[in-house]
């Protein structure tokens, strides 16, 4: 962080959690993704004695949760409002009291108007504002509304029929109960997926951060090349007034040109920009697939001046970046004046991952999530790996707060292989792996699979274009370090033999020969860090 903030632990590993949101006394209330056992899904934290750390835990919820991805959280008008993938619900706080009483009323549920489309970016934070309104997004069911989701190379419907009822903002009454999406305003259109979303109090109005489309080489490498798809399009920053229309399915961001341009599924080339004039352009665009997860404005009077009013971004962190490492997984501030930014976007928090590259998502120890301020003005920040929440607080001289001060932060933004773009060569995570591990295999695994991957027909089966290949990183890896025996289907033939455990190789030539083996024999998925397989060698270990 800048010089002179502080960070505390407040509590550890709650569950997964995403946003989270303060009462005026200091109780913190948490959004969990998934309810727990009990079907509990929300978690109420207080400090008795004063130290800023958790003395009381408490699991709390009992209400129907659709699609198990839970999100939004917030205090409005003395209720405490949370949403799940499907639903919208309330309850009434009392002076005093940690937990709620009674049985949550439901003011929002999703009926699914485009269920025939998908089920995609069902997430739900939510936004109120002045005047008793509530505003929660309806994501894009699909990527770039094509007929056929994420078809390399299909066209997308046009016009998209999907923008009736997704991609887009609805507004509803805040107070008024079982609401379903029809009940509500279409406020915004045009914007595809919205887990960062709030509203400006100073500005009295609406602001987002977007999840950019996925995918640029994989759907047309005619186009686009690896180093261009892992850092587009960008993430882009909105104000959102009633009306905005964002550009969806048709258009994305370039920030490196500072335009918008027309998606190659509706004509575009990667340089064409159509009539990208007539919809909404962002405030700014952030490199693509940071995933940015929650959005605050700061009013509180602890920090230095320079951030009052401005915007701190949660970016959760990619998982698409693939050959370079994975950005994100940082907290960013934008200065602001007069409803725009005033300077470029700066690092304001770093390090949550505990590594220096992130090669797969699963490799970062912690990703940030959610973002609120307590009633003294300190920062609170949720992640979503085991649920930890720190406390950001200012202990320095606010008057002395200047460029200095965030010499470091400035440093990191031009190193950090999660936060700068990286060197097209240099920064390829894969440049040497794959070669690596066409050794191993060529060792080890060819004389069965065969050098082309294809098996013999008879004994052993093939590994291309396989689902197992392109499956799960765990179930890969069990599989090299524990092998496996007995009948098993492959391509509709039966096998039945035996592959002997392999956990004589080490992390890194586990690592490597998977790499190798899902860049080739028409499979196409991410690589295996060495990282991964460690994990994965220790669990087995201790079961």
């Amino acid at each position: 962080m800048p010089d002179g903030f502080e960070a505390l632990v407040v509590v550890d590993s709650i569950g997964r959690a995403r946003h989270l949101t303060l009462n005026e006394n200091g109780d913190i209330y948490v959004k969990l993704r998934v309810p727990d056992k009990e079907g509990r899904g929300l978690v109420a934290i207080r400090d008795t004695t004063n130290d800023g750390k958790a003395d009381i835990i408490e699991y709390f919820g009992g209400y129907e949760d659709t699609g198990n991805y839970g999100t939004g959280i917030d205090i409005y008008n003395g209720y405490l409002y949370f949403s799940t993938a499907g639903e919208v619900y309330r309850y009434k706080m009392e002076s005093g009291a940690l937990i709620p009483k009674g049985k949550p009323e439901l003011i929002l549920v999703d009926d699914y108007k485009n269920a025939r489309f998908g089920y995609e970016h069902i997430a739900k934070p939510l936004a109120f504002d002045q005047k008793g309104n509530m505003y929660v997004p309806f994501g894009s069911p699909g990527d770039v509304c094509q007929e056929f989701n994420r078809r390399p190379g299909a066209p997308g419907m046009n016009p998209c029929p999907q923008l009736e009822w997704h991609g887009g903002i609805w507004k509803f009454d805040a107070n008024k109960l079982n609401q379903t999406q029809e009940m509500g305003q279409r406020y915004a259109t045009g914007i595809r997926s919205v887990v960062a979303m709030d509203w400006n109090e100073e500005e009295n109005e609406l602001y987002v951060v977007q999840h950019g489309r996925d995918d640029l080489n994989k759907s047309w490498p005619q186009y686009f090349s690896p180093w261009e798809s892992a850092i587009l399009p960008s993430e882009e920053f909105f104000r959102v007034e009633e009306g905005t229309d964002g550009g969806w399915p048709y258009y994305y961001y370039d920030h490196i040109e500072d335009k918008k341009k027309l998606n190659p599924e509706y004509g575009g080339d990667g340089k064409l920009q159509g009539d990208a004039h007539s919809v909404e352009q962002p405030l700014l665009g952030f490199p693509g697939h940071f995933a940015p997860n929650d959005l605050h404005f700061y009013r509180g009077e602890q920090f230095p001046e320079r951030y009052k009013n401005g915007a701190f971004v949660a970016f959760h962190g990619s998982t698409i970046r693939g050959p370079y490492p994975q950005g994100g997984y940082f907290v960013a501030f934008v200065p602001f004046e007069k409803g725009k930014p005033s300077g470029p976007w700066e690092v304001f928090a770093d390090g949550f991952a505990g590594l220096d590259t992130i090669v797969n998502t699963g490799d970062a120890l912690a990703r940030p999530m959610g973002i609120a301020m307590g009633p003294d003005g300190s920062l609170y920040i949720s992640e979503s790996v085991k649920g930890k929440i720190w406390r950001i607080m200012y202990k320095g001289q606010k008057s002395a707060f200047g460029d200095a001060a965030l010499a470091k932060l400035e440093e990191r933004k031009r190193t950090r292989t999660n936060i700068k773009d990286p060197d097209e060569f240099l920064d390829n995570v894969e440049s040497g792996l794959v070669e690596a591990g066409e050794k191993v295999y060529n060792l080890y695994c060819s004389t069965c699979h065969q050098r082309d991957g294809r098996g013999d027909g008879n004994r052993f089966p093939p590994i291309n274009e396989s689902k197992m290949v392109n499956g799960r990183n765990k179930a890969l890896i069990e599989l090299i370090l524990k092998g496996m025996e007995g009948p098993v289907i492959i391509q509709g033939l039966a096998y039945n033999g035996v592959m002997p455990a392999h956990d004589f190789l080490s992390n890194t030539e586990v690592a490597a020969l998977l790499t190798f083996v899902r860049k080739n024999f028409g499979n196409n998925s991410q690589s295996i860090s060495a990282n991964e397989v460690e994990k994965v060698r220790k669990d087995l270990s201790t079961n």
